[in-house]
């Protein structure tokens, strides 16, 4: 076939929309701005403690799967994979935590244990979320997002109700605790929306966490980024770092290549998995799908203050993935998405993966990072990082019953300013836009640009939107709609 193709961007869905357009058989070139590969799932070091920037979880084992079986491979050629048992535990007060296990049947106990009839639940809405699931890896989520009829078909016309109740209803009908509230409604914060906004079609998501279970790469995240990079070099994807695109160049309506700083890269097709934003903003205005006006009405998934703290002592009465839901789950959403603010009682969610993988923090010592969702857009000043790490600290410290701030050995934070700085990422959003009813398959941004022949865009402000599993699928989806336009 022998067409170039420059691919802008190192995520995941870049990644792997380089590895099927080199088995097609195109010239693919791959740019990265940053230093590093891997977009928002960069790696950290320092002093011999190791960090992953951004994804922590690793859900829909399958997803994966299915990608490198599309090459004949596995995940295991590449990285090891640790099913953590128990999943994760949620703090909702001092002693007062429920720990989500491995299986379905001690989830169910757990629930029961909380509250009486539960588990029945919640048995059957994880048959009905079993379903979803298949429904929509086998029948939707690899759609290109061309039209409403994508969504429609002899099994989801039926349970097309679902696109017009949301999570939270559904699950507040039945569960009366608020705690199992919480537990059920969270899973849809990796679509980047609050469950009230989430239609409840989306429990496919309650489905990857209790009935998939969650996983660990040995080593971390970036080792499934560097599994993605070597195959798409065994395919003879070339990658070039330290390249950031200037401007997309069209003539007569139709792409030509991209230049940087250094060099014009002449191309027959462009792929952006950059901001989609930031991607039309590399082209001359009449070129642009997507006015100012359209992005600053969407909703977009939050931003995120990240802390990234070594700690001289190993911590106490936490898990691998721990959640601190010990203030208002529905205040703090507010702040995020009804009246954008700094939140004031923020809940925060913190990974301490050398409990797991001694790879991350040397013997004895502790490896943490720590979430907080924030707005996007927010102004982000250095002594409101600070004072949020504070406030943060001192409360695990009061909720697991240890000294804490005393023992940090260095920090580091990531923040608004630099999702935009590093990522181009609009208002400094960390997961890209929500999957609001409005926001979801055909009435997100298009993979195929409308206004420029063979500009394509991939990642989370396209279809099927936020996360690694839809990143590595989107990838699949735009180089499938390139080979099909090459014909």
């Amino acid at each position: 076939m022998g067409k170039k193709i420059i691919i802008i961007g190192s995520g995941f869905s870049s990644l792997a929309a380089s590895c099927y357009l080199a088995k097609a058989g195109y010239k693919v070139v791959v740019l990265e701005k940053n230093s590093s590969l891997g977009g928002r799932a960069r790696k950290f070091e320092k002093e011999g403690f190791k960090f992953d920037m951004g994804p922590t979880w690793y859900w829909m084992p399958d997803v994966f799967e299915k990608f490198f079986k599309d090459f004949n491979k596995k995940p295991s050629d590449y990285y090891h994979l640790e099913k953590l048992s128990p999943a994760y535990q949620v703090y909702f007060g001092k002693k007062d935590t429920i720990t989500i296990g491995d299986n379905l049947e001690s989830i169910y106990s757990v629930f029961e244990k909380e509250e009486k009839g539960s588990s029945k639940f919640l048995k059957k809405f994880l048959k009905s979320a079993q379903f979803n699931y298949n429904v929509a890896i086998n029948n939707l989520v690899y759609k290109p997002g061309n039209s409403l009829l994508e969504l429609i078909n002899l099994t989801t016309i039926t349970r097309v109700n679902q696109f017009f109740t949301s999570i939270s209803s559904t699950v507040r009908k039945k569960i009366k605790s608020n705690k199992l509230q919480q537990i059920l409604e969270f899973p849809v914060l990796f679509l980047g929306a609050k469950p009230s906004n989430t239609p409840s079609f989306y429990n496919f998501m309650n489905y990857a966490d209790f009935g998939l279970g969650t996983w660990h790469p040995k080593g971390g995240m970036y080792e499934v980024v560097n599994g993605f990079v070597k195959l798409a070099k065994d395919l003879g994807v070339e990658i070039k770092t330290n390249q950031n695109v200037e401007e997309i160049v069209v003539e007569n309506g139709i792409v030509r290549g991209v230049k940087t700083s250094e060099s014009f890269y002449e191309s027959d097709f462009v792929v952006s998995g950059a901001d989609y934003h930031h991607t039309e903003t590399l082209l001359p205005k009449k070129f642009r799908a997507y006015s100012e006006n359209y992005w600053d009405k969407k909703t977009f998934a939050p931003s995120s203050l990240l802390f990234y703290v070594a700690f001289d002592k190993k911590i106490k009465n936490v898990k691998h993935h721990t959640l601190f839901f010990d203030t208002s789950f529905d205040v703090h959403a507010k702040d995020i998405y009804d009246t954008p603010k700094w939140p004031k009682e923020p809940l925060f969610y913190a990974s301490f993966p050398s409990l797991t993988d001694n790879s991350f923090a040397p013997i004895s010592k502790e490896a943490a990072t720590f979430l907080i969702p924030l707005a996007p857009g927010l102004d982000d000043i250095p002594e409101v990082r600070e004072e949020y790490f504070i406030k943060i600290i001192k409360r695990m410290e009061e909720l697991t019953g240890q000294d804490l701030l005393k023992n940090v050995i260095f920090k580091e934070s990531y923040c608004v300013k630099d999702f935009e700085k590093d990522y181009n990422s609009y208002k400094g959003n960390a997961y890209g836009l929500a999957n609001t009813l409005f926001q979801t398959a055909f009435l997100r941004p298009k993979i195929k640009s409308k206004k420029v022949k063979n500009l394509f865009f991939t990642g989370q402000l396209t279809v099927p939107g936020p996360g690694v599993p839809p990143s590595i699928i989107s990838g699949k989806i735009v180089s499938d709609m390139v080979i099909k336009n090459t014909k």
